[in-house]
């Protein structure tokens, strides 16, 4: 099933995450600042990717309006609500409509889950940067104060 292999997919994602942040102590400075500018880029591309996937989902969704922006929790409750009455219905047509419904709303969620990730990759990074940045300063003055030379 295809939403089967996209739910691999972002676990495989959360995986590399992972595996790049946990490297990120051990890296070079230049080398770290590349990583952060390059997941920031993917980040942003995979924000344009899920804008776009949003809306092309709202036009197959036959003028359903899925509201990225509301709270995610908000999104579930309602999607899970409609999914629960129209499991009542017995009708053939309502069930293949619901199924399509179903469908749509996991796909948006593991894209939605997917962008997280990345972003969460991101932030773990530019953390990382950020505290080789405070190391740096707090070095500095401690030179300074100890009558080094600073550069």
């Amino acid at each position: 099933m295809a939403l089967s292999a996209d739910l691999a997919k972002v676990a495989a994602r959360a995986k590399e995450a992972q595996t790049r942040a946990a490297a990120a102590v051990d890296k070079a400075r230049t080398d770290l600042e590349q990583e952060v500018s390059s997941a920031r880029t993917s980040a942003q591309a995979q924000a344009e990717r899920l804008r776009d996937n949003a809306e092309t989902t709202e036009a197959k969704a036959a003028g359903r309006r899925t509201d990225i922006q509301r709270s995610f929790n908000e999104h579930v409750a309602k999607a899970r609500e409609g999914i629960d009455t129209k499991r009542a219905e017995r009708d053939v047509k309502k069930a293949k409509t619901r199924a399509d419904h179903a469908e749509t709303y996991a796909a948006l969620a593991i894209d939605l889950a997917y962008s997280a990730v990345v972003e969460a990759e991101y932030a773990v990074l530019d953390a990382e940067l950020a505290r080789m940045d405070a190391a740096q300063v707090q070095d500095e003055r401690s030179r300074t104060a100890a009558g080094g030379v600073t550069s």
